[in-house]
């Protein structure tokens, strides 16, 4: 592989809200059993963010153990991004919230993008591009998510899925073979309803009658999105081998996102990479959203999973219905 300017992740880190929210304590909510979650999920327990935590605390705390694995400071960071779509505010960008509190004080630019589950591929695409056409040298990218703010839990469909937490690279410019090799974005808008919070923005303005009819929180049609999720994400897998001339076989480790162990397994089986080689923490944290990548990539170089050379494969899939993969080299 020749050497040339690449995007390369030179930190990683994430933030583990406090709370557990096990399977037990959710039969004591709403109708349903461990053994139900367990089977349809694979879920076991969830983090939930302790009271007074908001969306940029995690992203902040996750950016910080990143930058301190890339022996970075703030002020080194060219550009902030949050994927998120529960940040502190409809306005300002929780990225901006991120910069003051870890104090980048050199005005880096800092926003958001909303690609729910996905937004963390998302992230990582627009830095790369960034960094590939000298734009920016070193970017600070994080999905980070706190979805139990927005889960109705008279709703057993949507309340067992979701957690809270925040994951976060530090990637760089770097002449290497290693790093970023592709990233592969995708949405059908066709599909926006099958995931969605129905108000709160433009189109459904917030209202007595909203918060009564309890339209601020989640919406799933959970049979709808699993089908699309096993096919696009199958997709995108294909289209980053593919693209990189690689094959199943290639790749050392998939950092999937943490959606329902069921449709892993389908993607597993569709692409033909053993699930042994997914990274798996769903059982632990449920769907943590454009989190749950950079959750899981964190656990897996600090408990050294990933070696120098390693290929991964990163897939999402999220409301939009937005998609993506990437390629990487360690």
């Amino acid at each position: 592989m020749s050497v040339q300017l690449r995007t390369r992740i030179i930190g990683t880190g994430s933030y583990r809200a406090e709370g557990v929210l096990t399977n037990a304590d959710l039969e004591k909510i709403v109708d349903t059993s461990d053994d139900w979650i367990v089977e349809r999920t694979g879920i076991r327990e969830r983090r939930v963010a302790g009271q007074g935590v908001c969306t940029s605390d995690m992203a902040s705390a996750a950016l910080n153990g990143a930058l301190e694995m890339a022996g970075k400071a703030a002020n080194d960071l060219d550009m902030i991004i949050c994927g998120t779509v529960t940040p502190d505010r409809q306005l300002p960008a929780n990225a901006a919230y991120v910069q003051h509190k870890i104090g980048a004080t050199n005005h880096c630019a800092s926003f958001d993008l909303a690609a729910a589950c996905a937004g963390f591929i998302y992230g990582l695409s627009i830095a790369d591009s960034f960094i590939r056409t000298g734009k920016a040298k070193t970017v600070g990218v994080i999905g980070a998510e706190l979805l139990s703010r927005v889960l109705d839990y008279q709703d057993r469909n949507t309340c067992v899925l979701f957690g809270d937490g925040a994951g976060a690279v530090v990637v760089t410019a770097e002449q290497t073979d290693a790093g970023v090799l592709s990233t592969h974005l995708f949405t059908d808008g066709s599909l926006t309803e099958s995931l969605i919070i129905p108000a709160g923005g433009s189109r459904m303005p917030a209202s007595a009658e909203t918060v009564a009819a309890r339209k601020h929180y989640v919406s799933m049609e959970g049979k709808e999105v699993f089908k699309y999720a096993v096919r696009y994400l199958s997709q995108a897998a294909e289209i980053a081998l593919t693209h990189n001339g690689m094959t199943p076989e290639d790749v050392d480790l998939v950092v999937a996102h943490q959606a329902n162990i069921r449709i892993l397994d389908g993607v597993s089986k569709r692409v033909k990479i053993p699930l042994d080689r997914f990274v798996l923490n769903i059982e632990r944290y449920g769907n943590t959203s454009s989190a749950s990548i950079p959750i899981a990539l964190d656990e897996a170089v600090r408990g050294g999973r990933v070696s120098a050379g390693d290929k991964l494969l990163m897939i999402a899939l999220g409301g939009g219905i937005s998609w993506g993969s990437a390629a990487v080299r360690w």
